[in-house]
């Protein structure tokens, strides 16, 4: 086995015995992406001599004995988390030359837990989308079929992944955008509840719905990622003041009387693809087998879902994309002549299609005489998605159903119809809307061998049980640790 294929568990495990160095595990992930990174375009800027210096530092504290719980771990970061001293893009054209001078909240307890960054990963532009085709730089492809997407809009995380181009990453969730390319990839996302991870140093799309969350090879190491990253912040207003458990101790994988809800709507929709079907269908029986009582339950709201969220993160990101205007930061249009000019040619050129086509979106819903119709609307219809929960929540304890209704579909097949590419995120959405967490854990195969992931959707703050449930899902299909040849 190479290194580059380790988990952080295992990896983790070595490197305390000494029996590999952080130095060494740190060389062989950066001659992985060297090797293969090529095929993938997973990562927009790598951080070779940062994640060396990163690595000997680690090695001195775990011979000092005063090492991190992710001391010498390779980890890559999505483009929209700021790092101080390192580009940050959000794969934009209109921040292609930002260099934060801070460190987001995440990077600071990384840094704390002695992880080593290797770089930043491509994505979707501002995380809107759902195929990582709408960044301005490059396209990523899925590392089980180069003809595919890696799923969006954290997809660069996903690819980086699951082809050992890092030992875990970050990404963020705003409709589906940890889980749905985890899915795609094969590899386990986790969105947390809102206001479990800072959003301090993420750069905004949706403030009500935007979190941080990892993305990993197997159940173990989602949950070790979580425990470090997790925990309240005074910078970020919507921070939770709660502790956070130790996730790893809660690991047994033993779901015995454990109620899980399946609701009607995620099997009903005429949509879902039948290997799609049939991979959750085994996962869900595979729960069953293993102790846990299963019963039907009903989100009666969910078909309004894409509905709601495509006015309401709209509309967030209208307000939040304002700051771009060429003036205080980012890119400015230079051939304007008088100031009104310069805004409208720099936000024109810096944003790509897909961006200029939800503020347009936001703009509108939050319009004089289109507010109380649309976005006030909408927000009414969140209040009923989050009620759906509270009362599903009151008959089980784990939501179970798929990520997305089809597996990685081609490069190129929905760019062209953005309605076809929104519905991606139908069976996903409705977590981010009522705060809840949820997660994906690879459950079987399509019957063109692409990776079908299974949804765990829990109450607030139970992070724990859904790592718990997943752990059984990941034993019993026995698919934790497979990767593509590359």
């Amino acid at each position: 086995m190479q290194l580059y294929e380790l988990t952080i568990h295992e990896a983790r495990d070595l490197l305390e015995k000494k029996e590999i160095s952080a130095l060494e595990l740190t060389e062989s992930v950066l001659a992985r992406i060297d090797a293969v990174d090529d095929k993938t375009d997973a990562y927009l800027t790598v951080t070779a001599d940062t994640a060396r210096a990163r690595a000997k530092a680690a090695d001195k504290a775990i011979a000092g004995g005063t090492a991190g719980p992710l001391a010498g771990i390779p980890l890559a970061i999505k483009d929209l988390i700021c790092t101080r001293g390192v580009r940050t893009t959000c794969a934009s054209k209109i921040l292609s030359d930002f260099v934060p001078p801070y460190d987001a909240a995440v990077m600071e307890r990384l840094s704390t837990a002695g992880a080593v960054m290797v770089g930043k990963v491509n994505m979707d532009e501002f995380a809107m989308g759902s195929s990582t085709e709408n960044s301005a730089f490059k396209n990523t492809k899925n590392p089980w079929d180069l003809t595919r997407v890696p799923g969006g809009s954290s997809g660069g995380s996903a690819a980086a992944v699951v082809a050992d181009m890092c030992l875990g990453a970050l990404g963020s969730d705003t409709g589906g955008s940890i889980r749905q390319p985890a899915s795609h990839c094969g590899v386990v996302g986790l969105k947390p509840t809102y206001g479990r991870v800072s959003r301090f140093g993420l750069v905004a799309y949706a403030s009500s719905l935007d979190q941080i969350g990892p993305l990993a090879k197997d159940v173990t190491d989602a949950a070790i990622l979580s425990g470090v990253i997790s925990g309240y912040d005074r910078r970020d207003s919507t921070s939770a003041d709660r502790p956070v458990p130790d996730y790893g101790a809660a690991l047994a994988g033993d779901v015995t009387g454990r109620t899980i809800g399946i609701p009607e709507e995620y099997f009903n929709s005429k949509g879902i693809d039948p290997d799609v079907r049939a991979a959750v269908e085994n996962a869900i029986s595979a729960l069953k087998d293993a102790g846990a009582k299963c019963i039907d339950i009903s989100l009666p709201h969910t078909p309004y879902a894409v509905a709601a969220y495509y006015l309401i993160a709209p509309a967030e990101a209208s307000s939040n994309l304002a700051r771009y205007d060429g003036v205080k930061y980012g890119f400015r249009d230079m051939s304007a002549t008088a100031l009104s000019d310069m805004y409208t040619a720099s936000r024109s050129a810096g944003f790509g299609p897909e961006v200029q086509r939800r503020i347009i979106l936001g703009t509108y819903a939050l319009s004089a005489g289109y507010y109380d119709a649309y976005y006030k609307k909408a927000s009414q219809v969140r209040t009923l998605i989050i009620n759906d929960f509270k009362n599903a929540f009151k008959k089980c304890d784990v939501i179970a159903g798929p990520v997305a209704p089809t597996p990685a579909f081609s490069l190129g097949e929905k760019t062209q119809d953005p309605l076809t590419m929104y519905l991606s995120d139908i069976f996903t959405l409705s977590a981010n809307l009522a705060g809840i967490p949820g997660l994906s854990v690879p459950c079987g195969f399509s019957k063109s061998g692409l990776p079908i992931g299974l949804q765990l959707m829990g109450n607030y703050f139970d992070e724990a049980i859904l790592f718990d449930t997943a752990l059984c899902v990941e034993r019993a299909m026995g698919i934790a640790h497979k990767r593509p040849r590359l």
